[in-house]
């Protein structure tokens, strides 16, 4: 049995993957095929490139209907019907309130109320319109913006996860930045991947959390993606109040209720989706989420006093047992 490993730097985070088979040469061809997959998916969904396709769209939608390469169409209809499900949690045109909120370029601010009334004018999937018989994108009005961020990777390793079944390989373990992975099979003699969750403050520079805590729970994944999403990222403190960069595309304001959200599934897509939704839904996320199928397994993490926790686990082994 062989294995080997690659990675490439792509949507501003690092993909890797390993890959288990017979055929050495079969393994690195299929492989970096997906890698270049990824890296072309990602020009194409670059936010900030003035070259991509989803920089077109958002120049020209609000003046008429803007043709759609076919798999980016579909990709902004799985994020329309995430949306519908998940009650609005998951909005791919919260791409205005991120820059309001000073996310977009650094300079973090907390918006006035007119500010923010303002933007959310221009926030919401009612004001984008899919064509599906002419694979087309129309926005409603001026200053609507998508951004696939919080879809994107999961799409990404959809992409890959296909390219390399059909190179038969049958076990494989592809991640984009950690916090979404795609498990083909299962390892070597093993029935599954396992995936360490792990509390989202343990990335913050002086954090200060027990050692038994830093695992929060652990995903056996065996043909299933894992995303997981977390608002401590980014946030900034104001007049002592601190903000996530995740944000409420409901009424705009940073999501407060949830430390992370983990979701696993069989589409890295939804997975992806489904985790940002669930970390703006909080304890009605997992009712949500039960839309989606049996096969769908979450995890919450919710703040439980000045400095704990406590979780909603359901389909995860716990690591805290």
């Amino acid at each position: 049995m062989k294995t080997v490993s690659l990675a490439r730097n792509a949507m501003a985070t690092r993909f890797e993957m390993v890959l288990h088979g017979e055929d050495e040469l079969a393994l690195r061809a299929a492989g970096e095929e997906a890698l270049d997959e990824i890296t072309a998916l990602a020009a194409q969904l670059n936010f900030y490139g003035a070259d991509s396709e989803i920089c077109r769209i958002n120049a020209g939608a609000a003046l008429g209907p803007m043709p759609v390469e076919p798999g980016l169409f579909r990709l902004l209809q799985e994020a329309k019907c995430v949306h519908e499900l998940s009650g609005g949690t998951f909005d791919i045109t919260v791409a205005p309130l991120m820059r309001c909120w000073g996310f977009a370029d650094g300079e973090h601010r907390v918006p006035s109320p007119g500010e923010l009334a303002k933007t959310r004018k221009c926030v919401g999937m009612h004001l984008v319109h899919l064509d599906a018989k002419n694979i087309t994108v129309q926005f409603e009005r001026p200053g609507v913006r998508v951004d696939l961020g919080a879809i994107g990777k999961g799409f990404a390793l959809d992409i890959a996860d296909e390219i390399v079944r059909e190179a038969d390989i049958t076990s494989a373990l592809i991640h984009g930045g950690t916090s979404t992975v795609c498990a083909i099979g299962s390892p070597p003699e093993k029935d599954f991947w396992k995936v360490a969750i792990e509390h989202p403050g343990c990335e913050q520079p002086g954090a200060d959390i027990p050692e038994y805590k830093r695992i929060v729970a652990v995903a056996e994944l065996n043909d299933e993606s894992l995303s997981v999403s977390a608002g401590w990222g980014k946030a900034f403190e104001e007049n002592g109040v601190s903000y996530g960069h995740v944000l409420d595309p409901r009424c705009g304001q940073p999501t407060q209720n949830t430390l992370l959200a983990a979701v696993a599934l069989p589409s890295g897509t939804a997975a992806d989706a489904w985790s940002t939704a669930m970390l703006v839904s909080g304890v009605a996320g997992p009712v949500a989420l039960g839309q989606v199928g049996e096969s769908a397994r979450s995890l919450l993490l919710l703040p439980n006093g000045d400095s704990g926790f406590r979780t909603l686990n359901d389909g995860f082994e716990s690591a805290l047992s």
